[in-house]
């Protein structure tokens, strides 16, 4: 029976071809999962191990605290220790031209620890010097001999003096130093930056050369024992910190490689639904072959294994296909990682068990597929094998039992998705949400003919192939049911994923239109006290005519500080703006400003206030917006009725309160309070324009980006996660989707061979090739068409209800379609399904009427 299973993957071996994609895309999909957390940990060793390069052996604290720096000048002493270096940072801003950029400082080490390589000039020697990584030093346009600053309000000392810059390094593949400019100083000027203090964030210790590090540690330990500072210090050696490293930034957990996981258990169970389609009707074909040798001599045995031999063999070749393809996406995936600056230390990493796990999952996976196809193979007697396989059917036993089943499942799991919606759980709503789409799975076979049956009569008017098609697609309902069943979850999933992100979206936008006033808002600020590269003061140029000049914005409205004296509380400070202008920008429906009332924030309780003025107290009433993050407002009318301009006003409040220098002129005063400027954005602005806006801003103002708030900025970062979310999600769920539609092309061969007689008598009738190729195109479109529907009804009630459980606990969930997105996953679909049927249509067309009708 072997040669006969051999034979016949030799000689049918297209009819294996979505077979093996099916299970190369399934293990690809497996073992790149099981890759991403090998890659990731190897590259996170490989870049942090880079800092201990040199090092021998390593004293740290496992909780992230500082190593006593007195432990130093101990460890110094022991036998075999040749050097001993303590690693210090800080991180501050560096100041170059008008650029402010986020930088750590590292203390340079000695010679025989230093792991910065230098690529241009020399290493920093006195405290006024420094090195740049050559990366950051291209970008900011810096070279050797150039002077930059730290942010002087980081420490009131002579930090904001010119340093210069005597050479460019390797930027180090560190990820803790990603993203921001790497810079090499003296330890002076880091303990200078830390306030003083000496923090070692670990003790490295270079050996002399003939030293063994087993014994030198035990004496290290046998020091830390003694030491009455070093608490909970241990030493290690590099290998073995760099592995305790990597663990203590991934959280000691896998989430990642648990929700990829989680994708990849999809596409296998999708794959698992094709492979079984596939095989029954590959079986189905060849009841008349395995009956003859049934008649033969053939055992039941020998047949059901002849079944699986092709099946293990399909599934070895195809799984290791799919290693290989999952090898290629990672090393494609890891290259593009290194051009960036923030995977520049990824490698790839293939671990022994992500080939082991994937190979045998494909091969299992093939064999219980076809395993149910294998045993309807030899249930007949081989007189009745050429009898169809009836499809299930709610009188039989086994139907009976997949209703039960599929009901207690459907009604079980969708009680405990309400409760976790309900009760804003997300863990008992992802429980019931599974075990609910299970029961949907099982009483698939007694809804899907029916709905395919039912579309079907709407392409009657298409003619002699529009109702073949409708008879044809139903003709082996249990064939319809896997086919369509496989790419329904696909598409339940995708729907799910948009209807959810789209319902976050749309609940976020409303919170954020509530708490936020207006879509930016520039708080400008007086301190002077930030330095540029040159050591002259950096400005801010934070004014109407600036800000209405960036592309983008349509109206700017300054609001200008202003003291209340109130005879309760001493005084409150408000800002003042010109009504007119504050309607052109507030984002609130109904709130208005007008002379004598203050117009306040959510959190001010209080529904008047009592001024003291010129001409005696006054009282003003106060209309909350229902905006968190609001100024309190009084209009300039009221400012000058209440005390006069608005600087004297600060003036006066400065001098009561105490203030540490004389203050009077305006320039002095925008020392302490800068007026803050609200901004209203032209309309359609997308996330990416938003970010533009602020950047031009800062650009044109030299504020700096936290000085840019609003409404707009804060949907801008949502919408980006979201977005972003969304699409690795449909990404790693169209992979699914990818599947079931090779499933229902396959579908579509197999029909085309099974029923070869019946499309020639057609042919021979009169029927032309044109007529044959649309009818199977009508049969796909069906087929495609009712698991869309059904998928996307399914996919907006799954949204919603996660939605709920996932955002009902911390605001209101407003229930939201996307209606566009959801229509081009059915066009797409349906014509996923055109496409599926071109092969199988091509060759039924080739075939001639007297061909077809000749004897098998």
């Amino acid at each position: 029976m072997l040669q006969v299973a051999l034979a016949q993957i030799r000689v049918h071996s297209r009819r294996f071809i979505a077979v093996g994609l099916a299970v190369m895309l399934g293990v690809a999909f497996l073992s790149a999962t099981l890759m991403v957390n090998a890659t990731t940990r190897a590259s996170l060793s490989e870049s942090i191990g880079a800092s201990y390069a040199k090092a021998d052996l390593i004293v740290s604290v496992d909780d992230g605290s500082a190593v006593p720096a007195d432990l130093a000048d101990e460890l110094a002493a022991v036998p075999g220790v040749e050097v001993v270096h303590g690693l210090e940072r800080a991180h501050t801003q560096l100041l170059t031209g008008d650029t402010t950029s986020l930088a750590v400082l590292t203390a340079s080490a000695p010679e025989q620890l230093e792991t910065a390589q230098l690529m241009t000039g020399t290493y920093p020697s006195e405290p006024g010097q420094v090195a740049l990584d050559e990366a950051s030093a291209a970008r900011l346009d810096v070279t050797p001999g150039d002077t930059v600053a730290v942010d002087a309000g980081a420490s009131p000392s002579s930090l904001g003096d010119a340093l210069t810059v005597t050479g460019l390094t390797l930027p180090s593949d560190d990820p803790t130093q990603s993203g921001v400019v790497q810079v090499l100083a003296s330890t002076a000027l880091v303990r200078e930056l830390n306030g003083g203090e000496t923090a070692f964030r670990n003790v490295q210790l270079a050996l002399v050369p003939e030293a063994e590090p087993t014994p030198v540690a035990e004496a290290v330990t046998a020091v830390l024992a003694a030491s009455p500072t070093a608490g909970d210090a241990v030493v290690r050696s590099a290998a073995e910190q760099t592995t305790v490293d990597v663990a203590r930034l991934s959280g000691g957990t896998d989430v990642l490689t648990g929700i990829l996981l989680a994708f990849a258990a999809v596409a296998v169970i999708v794959a698992g639904l094709v492979i079984s389609n596939t095989f029954s009707v590959l079986v189905a074909q060849r009841t008349r072959e395995l009956a003859l040798l049934r008649c033969i001599g053939a055992e039941r045995r020998q047949v059901r294994m002849s079944v699986l031999v092709e099946a293990a063999v399909v599934g070895i070749v195809s799984s290791v296909l799919g290693v290989l393809l999952a090898i290629g996406v990672m090393a494609g995936l890891v290259g593009l990682a290194r051009r960036t600056d923030f995977g520049s230390f990824a490698v790839l990493a293939v671990p022994p068990s992500a080939v082991a796990i994937g190979i045998a999952v494909g091969v299992l996976m093939t064999l219980l597929a076809a395993l149910v196809p294998a045993r309807a193979a030899t249930r007949v007697a081989p007189l009745a094998a050429l009898r169809p396989i009836e499809p299930t059917a709610v009188g039989t036993r086994s139907g009976r039992v997949r209703l039960a089943a599929g009901l207690a499942a459907l009604v079980g799991g969708g009680m405990l998705l309400l409760l976790g919606a309900v009760s804003a759980a997300i863990v008992p709503a992802v429980a019931g949400g599974a075990v609910s789409f299970l029961g949907v799975v099982l009483l698939a076979p007694f809804f899907v003919p029916r709905s395919v049956a039912a579309i079907g009569r709407m392409a009657r008017p298409l003619g002699v192939p529009g109702s073949l098609a409708s008879v044809n697609a139903v003709r082996n309902p249990s064939r319809t049911t896997s086919s369509s069943a496989a790419l329904m979850v696909g598409v339940t999933l995708v729907t799910m994923m948009m209807v959810g992100a789209q319902t976050a979206r749309v609940s976020l936008e409303r919170e954020l239109d509530e708490n936020y006033a207006v879509d930016l808002a520039v708080s400008g600020s007086g301190s002077a006290s930030a330095q540029d590269g040159t050591g002259e003061p950096m400005t801010q140029r934070v004014d109407v005519p600036t800000l209405l000049d960036v592309d983008g914005v349509r109206t700017v409205v300054e609001l200008t500080p202003v003291l209340l004296t109130s005879p309760d509380d001493g005084g409150a400070l408000v800002y003042a703006a010109d009504p007119g202008q504050i309607a052109d920008v507030l984002r609130s429906q109904g709130v208005q400003l007008t002379d004598g009332m203050v117009l306040a924030p959510q959190d001010w309780t209080q529904p008047e206030v009592t001024l003291e003025t010129a001409d005696g107290a006054r009282t003003l009433p106060v209309t909350s917006t229902g905006a968190a993050f609001f100024l309190p407002l009084i209009t300039t009318g009221t400012a000058q009725q209440l005390g006069g301009a608005p600087t004297d006003a600060l003036a006066t409040y400065l001098g009561d309160t105490g203030g540490t220098e004389p203050v009077a002129e305006d320039e002095q005063l925008a020392g302490y309070f800068g007026s803050t400027f609200w901004i209203k954005l032209d309309d359609a602005r997308d996330a990416q324009a938003v970010v533009d806006v602020q950047s031009s801003i800062v650009d044109a103002t030299g504020v700096s980006e936290y000085q840019v708030t609003g409404a707009a900025i804060e949907r801008a970062a949502y919408n980006q996660v979201i977005d972003v979310m969304l699409l690795i999600v449909t990404a790693l769920l169209a992979v699914a989707v990818l599947i079931a539609l090779i499933g229902v092309a396959n579908t579509l061969s197999l029909s085309v061979l099974e029923r070869r007689r019946e499309n020639s008598l057609l042919r021979a009738l009169g029927l032309t090739r044109g007529q044959l190729r649309g009818m199977l195109a009508v049969e796909a479109v069906l087929i495609a068409g009712v698991a869309s529907l059904l998928g996307s009804g399914l996919g907006v009630l799954y949204g919603w209800l996660g939605a709920q459980s996932a955002l009902g606990g911390t605001l209101p969930v407003t229930p939201s379609v996307p209606v566009a997105q959801i229509g081009l996953v059915l066009a797409v679909a349906v014509a996923a399904g055109l496409m599926a049927s071109v092969l199988p249509a091509r060759r039924a067309a080739r075939l001639s009427p007297v061909a077809g009708l000749a004897a098998d």
